[in-house]
């Protein structure tokens, strides 16, 4: 393997990436950064829930508290500017950009409108511009919706299960839950007329609820798609339940008995992309989310003051963790792939530390989500915090697989 770590560089915190990972060494040995095919776009940096668990608000990083509210029309502009030349550099056939907060809604549909149609008419007609928005449901209405129609904006909302599971987190600042106002805002998306646009649901595990009653709650809106994701937590600051008992693996036993009823149902249900990426790449294909694989991530964020930005959930590691010192207003986004944090997560193995490179499923788990890797000290090149619970998972994954591929293969020969 050829050694991508350059010699190190003076840093105060002296950990990795910021103190190791050297650019220009990089290119040296032939390697090319991924241009950003992704773009999380913070049209509102405020939010009318405070789910417990949010990283925004109640963890590490605050720099929500200096952000402007909204995404002024100056950095919509600069923005578009940015996102056409990098297009036109790269030859990009099409950017993905996703509508993000806070909570985008609380933009209002006029100015969701004007952002879309802006952005698509700068970057112009030889890249296509696909946008999502992402949101927590509770302010769903059909003006929205058919904004969100009319412009191919897929919606996606985030819920947690039924009202009692929901309720537990995803909760407005006074403690009151969410579920009944994102049940109705989902009754309004999943309907005929709008369901076309529906993208899926964004579920974050809760390891004292049964999986099985919350997969069925979140079926019952018949998504096309359900993400289930793990709490953001490290080395440093541990996610719920993910203590220093290695042999315990919460996660991995929620994630298999929801893999087991998924996998066994006698039709397909919906997609779980979890559970799809790791049986892509245990036959052999390439992860297209950052959570496992080894694939370049392509992701960069611009905040509602123009600042550009790693991946948000860096923001649960330490306060400042997801800066790169850039902004759409003064900088190329060419200049952010130079960025060591953004090029850490475009190395693939080479950003595994040695105990990820004698682990057997490392292909497969690629270390883990990289925001999940941090240990104040010695930064993010350490295996994830969830390294048990992903290697169980995966294991048991890869068992099944193997079996059934052996049973198709007997059928075969027969």
């Amino acid at each position: 393997m050829i050694d991508l770590l350059g010699t190190a560089r003076e840093d105060p915190a002296g950990e990795w990436p910021t103190s190791d990972l050297d650019f220009h060494r990089l290119t040296t040995t032939g390697w090319r950064p991924t241009p950003f095919r992704q773009v999380v776009l913070k049209v509102n940096s405020r939010c009318n829930l405070s789910c417990t668990y949010c990283y925004v608000y109640h963890q590490a990083d605050q720099s929500w508290r200096r952000q402007p509210a909204m995404m002024s029309p100056a950095v919509v502009e600069a923005t578009a500017r940015r996102l056409a030349a990098h297009a036109r550099r790269h030859e990009l056939p099409r950017m993905h950009v996703v509508l993000h907060g806070g909570e985008p809604l609380l933009a209002g549909p006029g100015y969701l409108r004007a952002t879309v149609e802006h952005l698509r008419a700068t970057v112009g007609a030889d890249t296509v511009v696909e946008f999502a928005l992402q949101t927590n449901g509770t302010l769903i209405d059909e003006v929205f919706l058919e904004v969100c129609r009319e412009l191919h904006i897929q919606v996606g909302v985030s819920i947690d299960g039924a009202l009692a599971v929901n309720d537990r987190r995803r909760v407005h600042r006074n403690g009151r839950g969410s579920h009944t106002e994102i049940a109705r805002g989902l009754r309004l998306l999943g309907s005929e007329r709008f369901r076309p646009i529906f993208a899926g649901l964004l579920c974050v595990i809760d390891p004292e609820s049964s999986p099985q009653e919350v997969y069925e709650s979140l079926l019952a809106w018949r998504p096309p798609s359900i993400d289930f994701l793990l709490p953001h937590g490290n080395w440093t600051a541990r996610p719920p339940a993910r203590g220093d008992d290695e042999t315990s693996t919460p996660y991995a036993d929620w994630l298999i008995a929801l893999f087991d009823r998924w996998y066994s149902a006698p039709a397909h249900e919906t997609d779980i992309r979890l559970f799809l990426e790791i049986i892509s790449l245990l036959l052999g294909g390439h992860s297209h989310i950052e959570t496992v694989g080894l694939s370049p991530s392509s992701v960069v964020v611009i905040e509602t003051d123009g600042s550009v930005e790693q991946v948000d959930a860096l923001k649960s590691a330490y306060h400042g963790a997801a800066a790169t010192g850039l902004t759409v207003q003064e900088n190329d986004l060419d200049e952010a792939l130079r960025h060591p944090g953004i090029v850490a997560r475009q190395i693939g193995l080479a950003a595994l530390g040695p105990e990820c490179g004698r682990c057997p499923v490392h292909r497969v788990c690629g270390g883990g989500y990289y925001p999940h890797r941090y240990r104040a000290g010695s930064g993010f090149r350490n295996r994830s915090v969830y390294c048990p619970d992903l290697f169980k998972l995966i294991i048991n994954i890869s068992r099944q697989i193997q079996a059934d591929v052996e049973k198709a293969k007997l059928q075969g020969d027969n």
